[in-house]
């Protein structure tokens, strides 16, 4: 019998199985490994979130149950005492007026940006520099955009020039009255925020597949039907953000106003109050609650805001 017949003719003798102390323990260390693997990589960012965010959170909403001034390491507990400031002096909350102007410079910011995102999601000439143009303001620092347009609207500044050389002789004080004043800054935000919402809205546009696209202009439909039928379902969730975003911040206006006017000409707002009240009265425990109260309406406004135009699963295909 040769070599080749005795190795054919041997029976296959199945392996041995591995002790099961050798496998169960790798196999419970590889699980343990992915179990711990995320949480490795949101340590340090949840690190960040729980000092920056939440423990200033915690601090601030304490704060509000006291009289601290700020400076003094003393503090006294007064209890339910600055919300019931808050809350009888109708002054304090008369500053929310002003966030009308900015809520409905909100909506014109909106409405442009939505135009612009949909114009230019299509094939324009110049596409890539007019979305640059667009978004250019949002990279500006506000205090710098503040000491900008301070400068053109003062009296005999950038924007009186402009209209003399157009012709128009005007010497209204732009910032020299509450309705004006007001309306120059609420055009000053949607100036800088426009492209934000433009991008957010650009990206949830050119996110819809192409081929709907296609399918509508072969059945001939014209753009705005494209629009009404295609890309307003589609960017429905990018809208309602963009929402609860504008209504937040017509809240919680700071930068703009504080710059260019510091509050003056009925320009003051809530947010402008309370560092006023902590900072230039030492009553950081009023300015507290005012912060809490305003955390709690603008959450307020939220939930409304997503109990009426609830998120839907948007399924166009």
């Amino acid at each position: 019998m040769t070599d080749t017949t005795r190795k054919a003719a041997r029976p296959d003798v199945p392996a041995a199985p591995l002790a099961p102390g050798r496998t169960e323990p790798a196999a419970r260390r590889t699980r343990r490994r992915a179990r711990v693997t995320p949480w490795l990589f949101l340590a340090v960012p949840l690190a960040l979130l729980l000092t920056f965010t939440y423990a200033p959170i915690a601090n601030m909403v304490a704060y509000s149950f006291t009289d601290w001034d700020g400076v003094s390491p003393e503090l006294n507990w007064t209890g339910a005492e600055n919300y019931t400031e808050l809350l009888t002096r109708s002054e304090l909350f008369e500053v929310f007026l002003v966030s009308g102007y900015y809520l409905v410079a909100s909506v014109v910011q909106i409405v442009l940006a939505l135009y612009f995102a949909t114009v230019l999601s299509f094939d324009v000439r110049f596409r890539n520099f007019f979305k640059g143009v667009l978004f250019f303001p949002y990279l500006i620092n506000g205090v710098a955009i503040g000491f900008v347009f301070l400068y053109f609207f003062q009296d005999g500044g950038t924007l009186d020039s402009v209209l003399r050389l157009l012709g128009v002789e005007s010497d209204h004080a732009w910032l020299g009255t509450p309705f004006s004043a007001n309306t120059s800054l609420a055009g000053v935000s949607v100036w800088r925020y426009l492209g934000l919402n433009f991008v957010l809205f650009l990206g949830a546009i050119q996110s819809i597949p192409g081929e709907l696209y296609e399918a509508a202009e072969i059945d001939g439909a014209s753009r705005w039907q494209q629009f009404r039928y295609i890309i307003a379902p589609g960017i429905r969730p990018v809208l309602s953000l963009s929402v609860i975003l504008s209504v937040s911040g017509s809240l919680s206006v700071f930068e703009i106003p504080y710059i260019m006017t510091g509050g003056a000409t009925g320009t003051e707002t809530f947010v402008i109050q309370t560092v006023k009240l902590a900072f230039q009265f030492n009553k950081t425990g009023l300015a507290s609650a005012a912060a809490v109260v305003l955390l709690l309406i603008v959450l307020a406004v939220t939930w409304v805001q997503r109990r009426i135009v609830p998120d839907e699963k948007v399924d166009l295909v």
